[in-house]
């Protein structure tokens, strides 16, 4: 049986398009093609459009940034020639006293010595102050300002401060006040060259811009706390300008401050040092009545205080063996005004003008002390203190003498070469205070009776004068001296009474004492005591 030949079906082909619709699809896609391009051209140009006016905004920017730059350089390079000619100013004005202070001594008759060597030490002190001053806004913008703790004897430092100003008061026919509200102590711990700084700007200050009238330093000290208040009847200072007065080189809007000499450094680093201590300056005014600024800083008394400090002006000498003081300084000035310092104290002095030659001397003299200065020819101070320190051990005292504050280091911390450090110019009275601390001196004033270490001439007797107190008066007054330090009127006063009730023979002493505690004169009383133990 045969199958039947199955055979697919096919499909009919489609028809063909029509030639115009060919035509029009061939026509249409390059225009779709060119549409798309058209508009992908015109978001890039709306793109570049964008970017070449943000480029446009920049450059304006930038045009309106260096304006504002050029503007700051040319007032910049203005206030730095008002800077320089400022300077200037100051500076010559110290030099020109120096100098013809210096050329009236030469003439011997011409002027009492004792007045142009004030003259000179004021316009020294003055000089030395701009300088440093100058350095201190240095050192503040690049952050490398150091401190020190010194011990610093405050009745002492403010009755200096005061001195240094009267007679520029009196030159202005003006009155300087000095008022101590209440009791100061004898010494406190602080940075003496920054206290110091502070005090003669706000000085200054007072006195510069007044010229009718007067100037007031008024101090109080409570819980370890100083409030020191200097005022003035000058010129004042307007409302806006409080706050600029205290930045660098600026002096307010005031043209009678401008006509003032100075350079606008003052309160500026006032505000700066006294924040960096602890402390705080705020200033009141009213234009044309005067001003008034406060300090508020702390200043504690230290634990271990200097048994004995007497006014430098009046030290004859020291108790107990004499002291060799060895001195290397490659200025020759430098050596001389130490040796007339220390001789007369009774200090043996050698001086060297090298590193060699005073290695060589301190090999043969064996100093006690060695004031050393750190830029010395062909070597440096630090390589003499530590060839010092291999050769003669930790016993001799070695204190740094430098005119560069960057070379400052305290030392005295049992790892360093040195003790101590002194920067020049040098304070002769600092210098003293640095030179008893190290060796442990017991000074000798002028006006104590024990000089001579025999006691004749003594005034007075029943314990007073020059005359020790027994034995049994040791508890007594070893009280004393811990009500003194802290400044307790009252427990002084009773152990007084107990003093005198308890000691036969004590009641001249007593007296004596007693008119102290009543003049709030405690430094004295302190050395009265000591004198009696």
């Amino acid at each position: 049986m045969s199958l039947p030949l199955a055979v697919p079906s096919l499909a009919p082909f489609p028809a063909p398009l029509p030639a115009s619709l060919i035509f029009l699809a061939g026509v249409a896609v390059p225009f779709v093609l060119l549409h798309k391009a058209r508009r992908g051209a015109e978001g890039e140009c709306r793109r570049q459009t964008r970017m070449l006016e943000d480029e446009i905004v920049a450059h304006r920017r930038t045009h309106d940034e260096l304006g504002r730059a050029k503007e700051a350089a040319e007032a910049a390079n203005a206030a730095k020639t008002r800077y320089l000619v400022a300077v200037s100013h100051e500076i010559r004005s110290p030099l020109n006293a120096i100098y013809g202070y210096a050329q009236l001594l030469e003439r011997e008759d011409a002027i009492p010595p004792a007045e142009a060597g004030g003259v000179i030490r004021r316009s020294s002190e003055h000089l030395t102050n701009l300088v440093e001053g100058l350095l201190d806004i240095s050192r503040i913008e690049s952050g490398v300002l150091q401190f020190r703790r010194d011990t610093v004897r405050l009745p002492a430092l403010l009755d200096h401060i005061v001195d240094m100003f009267r007679m520029q008061a009196a030159a202005k026919n003006l009155t300087l006040d000095y008022t101590v509200d209440g009791m100061l102590p004898p010494f406190v711990r602080t940075d003496e060259k920054r206290l110091r700084q502070i005090l003669i700007n706000l000085l200054s200050n007072a006195i510069k811009y007044t010229q009718a009238g007067g100037a007031a330093l008024t101090v109080r000290y409570r819980s370890q706390t100083a409030q020191i208040d200097v005022t003035d009847t000058g010129i004042g200072i307007a409302p806006e300008d409080m706050e600029r007065i205290f930045e660098p080189f600026e002096r307010g809007t005031s043209p009678d401050a401008a006509m003032q000499p100075g350079i606008g450094l003052g309160l500026a680093i006032t505000r700066v040092l006294a924040g960096i201590l602890g402390g705080e300056v705020t200033a009141t005014s009213e234009v044309g009545r005067g001003s008034s600024f406060r300090l508020r800083m702390l200043l504690p008394e230290p634990m271990d205080a200097p048994a004995s400090a007497p006014t430098h002006d009046r030290l004859v000498g020291y108790r107990g063996e004499r002291r060799t003081i060895l001195v290397i300084d490659d200025n020759a000035a430098q050596l001389v005004v130490v040796q007339h310092l220390l001789r007369p104290l009774d200090f043996h002095v050698f001086a060297a003008t090298g590193g060699a030659d005073g290695l060589a001397l301190a090999r043969r003299c064996t100093p006690d002390l060695v004031l050393l200065d750190v830029q010395l020819p062909g070597c440096s101070g630090w390589e003499i203190a530590a060839r010092l320190r291999a050769m003669l051990g930790r016993a001799p005292r070695i204190v740094m003498v430098s005119a560069n504050a960057h070379e400052y280091r305290a030392g005295g911390d049992g790892e360093s070469d040195h003790d101590a450090f002194v920067s020049k110019p040098v304070d002769l009275d600092a210098l003293l205070d640095t030179i008893g601390r190290q060796l442990g001196i017991d000074w000798i004033a002028a006006a104590d009776e024990s000089v001579g270490g025999s006691g004749d001439g003594a005034s007075g007797g029943g314990g007073g004068g020059g005359a020790t107190l027994p034995d049994a008066a040791a508890p007594y007054l070893e009280t004393m001296r811990r009500h003194v330090k802290v400044g307790h009127v009252r427990a002084i006063a009773t152990v007084l009474d107990d003093l005198e009730a308890g000691v036969p023979g004590s009641g001249g002493a007593v007296a004596e004492m007693r008119r102290m505690l009543e003049n709030f004169d405690l430094r004295a009383l302190a050395r009265r005591i000591d004198d009696v133990a």
